[in-house]
C-alpha cells in the first residue's frame, strides 16, 4: 500500500485531498491538528506516534523528527541496500509528503504580536520533513502548494504514479518555500539592525509571466514580495483591460510612487517612467485636466499623454473619467485606490480602447514604505535592487519626506506664498524625474519636464520648450546643484521667477548673483534627489 505523510497549517481543500488519495489505495499518516480535521471529516488516518511509538512532546515541537518517519521519506527506493535497511527495521517507506509551514508571515504582521509568539511560529519539523522529500524527489514526491493537489491526483489516477518531471517541480517548489520561509525569519530577526546583512535573502512570488520584457525579444514575468504590504502595483486589483506589459507595470508604479507625494488631489500622466504632466487641485477631475493640459499645441492635444499611463491618488469618480474618456485621447492603463462604479463603466466602455485599458484599484496609498521596523533598521519595504554584471546595487528607497522647514532662501528676494507653493509641488515632481531633471510648475500644473539628458543645461532647454509662453512667472525645480549660471539664466531669460535646488556647488555664488540680477527667488533644500 502507498503511503502519504499529511502535516498542514494551511489546511485549504486538504480533505478533499485526503479522501482521493484514500480512494487511490493511499494509507494517511498524519500530526495533530491535521489528524484531528481529518478524523472529523471521516477520513481514515494512522497518527504519526502509532508509526514512531513516541508521543509528541513539548507541546508539539517534537513529533516527526523520528527515524520511523525520515527513514521512510530519505530512503531511495532504486538502491537495494535502501529497502534493505527499511526492510530489517520494519520502516514503512512514504511516497508522498504533503507539508506546509506554520503561519510565520502572517503571524509578524500583526502590530501586536510579542517576540515569544513570532519565535513560536518557527517551524521545525516541517521544513526537515519538506528538505528530506524534496532532496529524495526520485523516490517520494513532495507537495507544499493547495494548488498543486488536483494536479497530483489526476496524475496518480492516470498513471498510477506522478511523473519524475512532475517530482522534480514540486521538489523545487519545495525548497524554494522553505527558503521563502528562512528569508522571512531571517528579516525578522534582523528588524532593530541598521546595517546592511552580510547575507541577503530574498523571497519573491511571482504574480504573473508576462508576454515579454521591455521588448518582444525578452522574456519577463512579475514578482511580488509578499512581506511588502503598502499599497502598489504588486498588490493591486485588475478591474479591467487586457494583460499587463513589463513596461505598463514600470509607468504604473512610477506614477504611484508621484501622486503618493500629495495630500490634495493629484493626477500624473506618465511616459517612459518620467510624468509627461501632473497636477494638484480641490478636485480629482480638475487635477486630471491640469495633468491633461501640460504641454501646449502643436503637441496638445493629444501630446506625449497619448498611449500614457494615468495615476490618481483619490479613487476615481464620474467626473474625472468623463473627462478621461474625451476625444484625442487614449491611455494604456490608469491606477487609483478605487473607482467609482459610474467612472469604471465609463472608462470600460470607451469606444476604441476602452476594453483594452487596463484599469488597477490598488487601495488607499497610505506612506509610502510604511512598515512597523523601527526607525533607522534594515527594513526590506524600504530598499529597492538593481541589477548590475556580476551582483545587485541595494540602497534605501528615496521615501525622505520634502519639507520645506530646512530650506533655505539664498537670494535677495524670498519667494512669494504662491511661489513657494509651486515650488514646493516642483521639487515633489522633480524627485521623480529620471536625471539630470528639471521640471516647471505653475498653480500645481507640471508646464515643463526636462529629464535624463546627460547636461543639466540641456534639460533646462527641453523643459522652456515644453512650457513655452507660459514660463514667464513660473517656478523651476532642479534634482542637484547647478555647476554652473548657464541653465539658471536660461530660465530666467524665459521669464522663470524662482528656483530650487539642492545647492553645494562650487560656483552656487556665480548661480545667485545671476538670479539677483534678474529680480529672481532661490532657494536651497540641502538634498539632493537624483533619480538614474
Amino acid at each position: 500500500m502507498s503511503r502519504a505523510l499529511i502535516s498542514v497549517s494551511d489546511k485549504t481543500g486538504i480533505i478533499d485531498f485526503a479522501r482521493g488519495l484514500v480512494a487511490l489505495g493511499f494509507e494517511i499518516v498524519s500530526t495533530g491538528g491535521t489528524a484531528r480535521t481529518l478524523q472529523a471529516a471521516g477520513v481514515a488516518v494512522t497518527p504519526v506516534e502509532q508509526v514512531t511509538g513516541f508521543p509528541e512532546i513539548l507541546g508539539g515541537r517534537v513529533k516527526t523528527l523520528h527515524p520511523r518517519i525520515h527513514a521512510g521519506i530519505l530512503a531511495d527506493r532504486r538502491q537495494p541496500e535502501h529497502r534493505q535497511t527499511l526492510a530489517e527495521h520494519g520502516l514503512p517507506a512514504f511516497d508522498l509528503v504533503v507539508v506546509n509551514l506554520y503561519p510565520f508571515a502572517a503571524t509578524i504582521a500583526r502590530p501586536d504580536v510579542s517576540e515569544d509568539e513570532a519565535i513560536e511560529q518557527i517551524d521545525i519539523g516541517g521544513p526537515a520533513l519538506l528538505r528530506a522529500a524534496a532532496k529524495n524527489h526520485a523516490s517520494v514526491a513532495v507537495v507544499v502548494s493547495p494548488a498543486d493537489y488536483p494536479h497530483v491526483l489526476a496524475e496518480l489516477a492516470e498513471a498510477g504514479e506522478i511523473a519524475p518531471a512532475t517530482r522534480r517541480r514540486l521538489a523545487r517548489q519545495a525548497f524554494a518555500h522553505t527558503a521563502a520561509y528562512d528569508a522571512a525569519i531571517a528579516a525578522y530577526l534582523g528588524r532593530d539592525d541598521p546595517s546592511f546583512p552580510d547575507l541577503l535573502p530574498l523571497a519573491l512570488e511571482k504574480v504573473a509571466t508576462l508576454r515579454y520584457g521591455e521588448n518582444p525579444h525578452q522574456r519577463g514575468a512579475f514578482y511580488r514580495d509578499p512581506e511588502v504590504r503598502e499599497a502598489s502595483v504588486a498588490s493591486a486589483r485588475q478591474l479591467g483591460g487586457i494583460e499587463l506589459s513589463y513596461t505598463n507595470l514600470l509607468d504604473l508604479d512610477a506614477g504611484l510612487a508621484l501622486v503618493a507625494e500629495f495630500a490634495a488631489p493629484a493626477c500624473a500622466i506618465i511616459k517612459h517612467t518620467n510624468p509627461c504632466g501632473c497636477g494638484i487641485a480641490p478636485t480629482l477631475a480638475e487635477a486630471y485636466a491640469l495633468a491633461r493640459d501640460g504641454e501646449l499645441p502643436p503637441f496638445n492635444p493629444p501630446g506625449s499623454r497619448f498611449g500614457g499611463v494615468v495615476a490618481f491618488n483619490r479613487p476615481v469618480d464620474r467626473a474625472t473619467a468623463e473627462l478621461m474618456i474625451a476625444p484625442q485621447s487614449m491611455y494604456h492603463a490608469v491606477i487609483a485606490p478605487d473607482f467609482e462604479p459610474e467612472a469604471l463603466a465609463l472608462l470600460r466602455n470607451r469606444a476604441g480602447w476602452g476594453a483594452d485599458l487596463r484599469i488597477l484599484a490598488c487601495g488607499p496609498l497610505g506612506p509610502r514604505g510604511h512598515s512597523a521596523a523601527p526607525r533607522g533598521a534594515f527594513d526590506l519595504s524600504r530598499f529597492e535592487a538593481r541589477r548590475v554584471a556580476g551582483g545587485w546595487l541595494v540602497q534605501e528607497r528615496d521615501l525622505a519626506p520634502l519639507t520645506e522647514e530646512t530650506w533655505q532662501t539664498v537670494t535677495q528676494r524670498s519667494p512669494t506664498d504662491a511661489e513657494q507653493a509651486d515650488l514646493l509641488f516642483a521639487w515633489q515632481v522633480c524627485k521623480h524625474v529620471k536625471s539630470n531633471a528639471i521640471v516647471l510648475a505653475r498653480q500645481g500644473q507640471l508646464i515643463g519636464v526636462g529629464a535624463g539628458q546627460i547636461n543639466r543645461v540641456n534639460s533646462v532647454h527641453l523643459a522652456l520648450a515644453m512650457a513655452g509662453p507660459r514660463a514667464r512667472g513660473a517656478v523651476l525645480a532642479s534634482d542637484a546643484f547647478f555647476p554652473f549660471p548657464d541653465g539658471p539664466e536660461a530660465a530666467l531669460q524665459a521669464g522663470v521667477a524662482a528656483i530650487v535646488q539642492p545647492g553645494g556647488a562650487r560656483r552656487d555664488a556665480d548661480v545667485i548673483a545671476t538670479c539677483d540680477r534678474y529680480g529672481a527667488a532661490m532657494l536651497f533644500t540641502g538634498r539632493r534627489h537624483f533619480r538614474h
